[in-house]
């Protein structure tokens, strides 16, 4: 399986290239919450990673866009931009054969709250017939489908912070089992709430300590770190049978040569001390990339920038590659985009892409004071001139899922 396209609406920039210009330049999406006064309504944290300046317009028909809640916007727009950087023909001999496969962790969080309230004020007459079309999860794989008119097969994946990871997984899957020639996927969400800030503020997830510093605040594996930074966005990739982009003359950007998932039973939210989940889903991407663990050249780490995933996923790194761990760089792409949970998967493959082709990897921001626990080679806070052939990605979320995907350099 091949990657011909990316497309990408985040904190940092509304456009894939405009995206890894400031990801190499270590620049960090994080500012206060503008949409709404977070003080005011009584939050611990008051930052987040907002997609600014966003006109729905510029991707797709604005009637339509109003029936879509944000998390759907923002996929559909990169979908659109990931089809036209691959250059994909849409057309009656082959709408059938192309799918969309997308993820999202929580779907359309901010229909529910504005519909509720509604409800609530106003009287359930009220609320709009279209409440439901836009909260489900899977309108985001619809909408993609209405908009550029593909009629292969449609999935929503959901599996928390490791949703994206598992929508491109789903997508080889369905490359290789001939139920697609092309796969339309990643992931998208929209769910800066206060709702969902509240809930994760009482959970200790988010960070509290750099309401002042939005910038310096999600700081993966430094030892100041406090928790992660909520943000949104959407990441599509388009992936095709080798044969399929060959025949069309398609620039192929990468392989996606594996993908690997594991489930940890052990808690809802928190992972093993020792990692044994993220290392099972680890060595089953690795083998199904038919390589070893010596093949792998660069990670792109989940590194949320809370305690227990950062201290967890190093020791997980360290059991998979061994002694090796401290030669492999590892980028934490969070500390500059913030954590999207069912979108981070999608825009950190794609970074891992941008790595392949232009022989840079994006740095790990914010890492001013090391974390005896966390004692990798993070890339800290500037870019690195490398040249590497093969990275894992790795992406895990609430539920005890781990999941993880392979990308090769495209020979």
């Amino acid at each position: 399986m091949v990657i011909t396209g990316l497309g990408s609406v985040n904190p940092l920039a509304l456009s894939w290239p405009e995206t890894w210009k400031k990801l190499i330049a270590g620049e960090s999406g994080i500012a206060r919450i503008a949409r709404y006064d977070p003080e005011a309504l009584n939050l611990e944290t008051h930052i987040a990673g907002e997609v600014r300046g966003f006109d729905p317009a510029n991707w797709m028909d604005a009637k339509a866009a109003r029936r879509m809640d944000p998390f759907t916007l923002f996929a559909v727009a990169s979908a659109v931009e990931a089809v036209q950087m691959a250059g994909l023909p849409i057309n009656d001999a082959t709408r059938d054969r192309i799918a969309v496969i997308y993820a999202t962790g929580v779907g359309g969080l901010q229909t529910v709250v504005e519909s509720e309230t509604t409800r609530v004020q106003r009287g359930p007459r009220r609320v709009s017939p279209f409440c439901v079309p836009m909260l489900m999860p899977n309108a985001a794989a619809g909408h993609i489908s209405l908009t550029l008119g593909v009629r292969g097969a449609g999935m929503a994946i959901g599996s928390a912070c490791a949703s994206s990871n598992d929508a491109i997984g789903m997508a080889v899957a369905a490359i290789r089992l001939g139920w697609a020639d092309v796969v339309i996927t990643g992931g998208s969400e929209a769910a800066l709430q206060p709702v969902a800030m509240a809930g994760f503020n009482q959970a200790g997830a988010l960070a509290t300590k750099f309401n002042d510093t939005p910038t310096k605040a999600s700081r993966p594996f430094d030892l100041n770190r406090d928790g992660f930074v909520f943000s949104e966005m959407g990441t599509t990739l388009i992936l095709e049978s080798e044969a399929f982009a060959q025949a069309r003359g398609a620039r192929i950007l990468a392989e996606l040569a594996g993908y690997g998932a594991s489930m940890d039973a052990f808690h809802l939210t928190a992972p093993p001390a020792d990692g044994n989940g993220a290392v099972r889903a680890m060595l089953a991407a690795i083998a199904d990339a038919g390589l070893v663990p010596d093949d792998i050249d660069y990670i792109s780490a989940h590194g949320t920038s809370t305690g227990p995933n950062d201290r967890t996923e190093t020791l997980a790194i360290k059991t998979v590659l061994g002694d090796r761990a401290y030669q492999v760089p590892i980028t934490g792409l969070k500390s500059m985009t913030g954590h999207s949970a069912g979108g981070c998967g999608a825009i950190e493959a794609a970074a891992g892409i941008g790595s392949l082709l232009d022989d840079i990897l994006p740095p790990t921001i914010n890492y001013d004071t090391p974390d005896p626990d966390c004692d990798l080679d993070y890339v800290p806070n500037v870019a690195r001139r490398a040249r590497v052939s093969t990275i894992l990605s790795n992406g895990f979320g609430f539920g005890g899922h781990n999941s993880c995907i392979v990308i090769r350099r495209y020979a």
